[in-house]
């Protein structure tokens, strides 16, 4: 058995946990913390990576550089050059992040959920029912990234991203104390839809990356755009950006969760289940049945 980290001997009462990290003005550290992460002074850098490393298991090992400018440069990190394994096999979707395994299964009607007990709808998530329709009988799987883990996301199948929708809210920590607290914590947080369409001709999927206290910031770079709770617009953003399956989507500016929707002909791979971590690039969902079965049903 494993020793618990110093952050979870500090954190193992949930009641201390949940006020310490919710029951704060959320935006206001949330940004303030944007803007610290940023300082590049070398004092200031080092002290505050110190105490990210006593806090998690912060691991640069797999890091394209050994020298950071500030927390922030440290945060949206490159990997080296073959440090994540993609799965190639067509009928793999596979792992946009690092993370581990939170809820995940079968989309009942318009229903899934965020933790046991507590459903939210596909609907109020994605801001769009014609879409979530789409994802009925499908499966999802959501994937929680620790604040330590790699943060850029990448496409899961060679595709073409369709459309952005951008949903302004909170910033509620996303943690498991507060997903079993929170009644539909993701439809209320700051969130981004990603439609994908699968190559070729496809069925589409949908990511969704939901941010959290300290990381309301997602960069897009193809569409040019850095979405944050003062983003003042577009909200709906159409556009035609073809990814490579492993290619680089995009990232958290400090990290969060991503859910991802896939419709009927998809099902979980062997061994996805809550509490597994899963690194980008792994197998996540196998495809079931030819594109032009699963556009069918």
């Amino acid at each position: 058995m494993s020793t618990p980290s110093f952050r979870d001997r500090i954190f193992q009462q949930e009641d201390i946990n949940f006020l310490l990290t919710n029951r704060i003005p959320r935006l206001f550290v949330t940004r303030f913390m944007g803007w610290f992460s940023k300082i590049e002074q070398p004092l200031v850098r080092d002290l505050s990576l110190w105490a990210w490393k006593l806090f998690t298991d912060l691991d640069l090992s797999d890091a394209k550089k050994d020298r950071f400018t500030s927390v922030h440069d440290c945060f949206i990190r490159e990997l080296k050059p073959g440090a994540r394994v993609v799965d190639p096999a067509p009928a793999a979707l596979t792992s946009p992040c690092d993370a581990i395994v939170g809820q995940c299964g079968v989309v009942q009607g318009q229903q899934v959920f965020q933790a046991k007990g507590f459903p939210y709808s596909v609907t109020e998530l994605f801001g769009n029912g014609d879409e979530a329709a789409k994802y009925e009988g499908g499966c999802y799987v959501t994937l929680r990234l620790r604040s330590s883990m790699y943060h850029r996301f990448h496409a899961p199948h060679d595709c073409h991203l369709r459309h952005v929708t951008y949903i302004s809210g909170d910033t509620w920590n996303v943690n498991p104390v507060a997903l079993k607290r929170v009644e539909k914590l993701f439809c209320k947080n700051e969130r981004a839809a990603f439609r994908c369409e699968l190559q070729p001709g496809g069925p589409t999927i949908t990511l969704v990356a939901v941010a959290a206290v300290l990381v309301a910031s997602i960069r897009i770079p193809c569409l040019g755009a850095l979405f944050h709770p003062r983003y003042p617009g577009p909200n709906e953003i159409p556009c035609d950006a073809a990814f490579r399956k492993g290619q680089e989507m995009g990232w958290f500016q400090h990290g969060s969760t991503i859910l991802v929707f896939a419709p009927r002909g998809f099902a979980l791979a062997e061994g996805i289940q809550e509490g597994r971590e899963i690194r980008m690039g792994r197998r996540l969902m196998d495809i079931k049945m030819p594109w032009s079965a699963a556009e069918r049903v």
